[in-house]
């Protein structure tokens, strides 16, 4: 079951690799809760499923709004026969003609980089993001989260970014930079909406990192040397002081750009984790600190992600915080996304 604090839920998943929470059944239960709107900005989508339900969001008269990442609608080379259906991707481009032919507005973006965002604004009062993908691969096989938040100044956040995105400010060619939004408490926990590449979310993870006082423990899919995690970390390592462990998705842990090798010779506790045992990739994009701060969305560590792409990062809880209340509370989010960091280290994690 999903970790529920007052109006934030946490999933993590997928339930087919042995993750707590179903991570197709939350997509589609959040899109058939729409009662008026839907704006909806993925990179990818082939599931049939939430293409379904997406739909019949539609049909019952609610006003849909959808973002694509282009790439995976076109093919890369010329077909002769261009009439003719199949190859790569052909799913996507199948739920899309579908899409459309349901009155649906749908938008390609505009990034020569990544569209990179996985967020969906219901009602204008609650909110959907995290590292999912709307792929078969990314609700059953990839080690994923999602977050859902049930205010509307948070949705306020991510609407604005839609109206960003519908008008066609992608990446570095934006054309100007939105205003970074307000903190807002949600039931009782900061909760901070950062953008990139307007808001330079890679620096609000490293200021986290920095407040750190006892331990950080992360799960990533790409973590490159271009970013200023990777430097942060190293220091924090070196002291001594702070315990630093995370997995990380093993094909892209072994590539030269990698930072794994310098954060590990740091002193930080490094898992690989190779395709296998039902597992896609290690996909997440989740970092808990001292067991009271999740930093969760759609953004890798990379450069590329701080400056080129479109992502989203939520930052949940304060390590200020002075009440136990709001501590206990903060508690029971970052242990539930910490405690699926332990699982995968420990079913499917090879000590790097």
């Amino acid at each position: 079951m999903p970790k529920k604090v007052g109006k934030l839920k946490l999933h993590m998943g997928p339930r087919q690799v042995g993750g707590p929470d179903d991570l197709l059944r939350a997509i589609v239960g959040f899109i058939d809760g729409a009662k008026r709107k839907l704006d909806i900005a993925v990179q990818e989508l082939d599931n049939r499923e939430i293409a379904d339900a997406i739909i019949r969001a539609k049909q019952r008269k609610v006003n849909v709004r959808l973002v694509l990442e282009g790439d995976y609608l076109k093919v890369d080379k010329p077909r002769p026969k261009p009439f003719q259906s199949g190859g790569k991707n052909e799913a996507n481009r199948i739920l899309h003609d579908a899409i459309l032919r349901s009155a649906i507005q749908v938008h390609s973006d505009f990034n020569p980089k990544i569209f990179h965002q996985k967020f969906i604004v219901r009602d204008k009062s609650a909110v959907l993001t995290g590292s999912t993908n709307f792929t078969d691969t990314g609700v059953t096989k990839n080690l994923n989260h999602l977050v859902e938040v049930h205010d509307r100044k948070v949705a306020k956040a991510y609407t604005q970014e839609f109206k960003e995105i519908q008008n066609g400010r992608f990446g570095k060619l934006s054309l100007s930079h939105g205003p970074v939004p307000k903190n807002v408490t949600v039931s009782g926990l900061r909760t901070r909406v950062l953008f990139a590449p307007d808001h330079n979310p890679e620096m609000e993870i490293m200021k986290q990192m920095l407040k750190a006082k006892r331990r950080i423990d992360f799960a990533i899919f790409t973590f490159s040397k271009s970013s200023g995690i990777d430097d942060t970390m190293i220091a924090l390592a070196k002291k001594g002081k702070i315990k630093i462990r995370g997995a990380l998705e093993s094909s892209a842990a072994n590539q030269k750009w990698a930072a794994t090798r310098p954060v590990r010779n740091a002193g930080a506790q490094l898992w690989r984790v190779p395709k296998g045992n039902g597992v896609g990739k290690l996909h997440h994009k989740l970092m808990v600190i001292d067991d009271q701060v999740v930093i969760a969305g759609s953004f890798n560590y990379t450069g590329p992600a701080n400056l080129l792409n479109d992502e989203n990062i939520l930052v949940i809880g304060d390590l200020a915080a002075t009440t136990k209340r709001i501590r206990d509370r903060q508690r029971r989010c970052a242990q539930y996304a910490r405690f699926e960091i332990d699982r995968i280290i420990k079913d499917f994690g090879i000590k790097i």
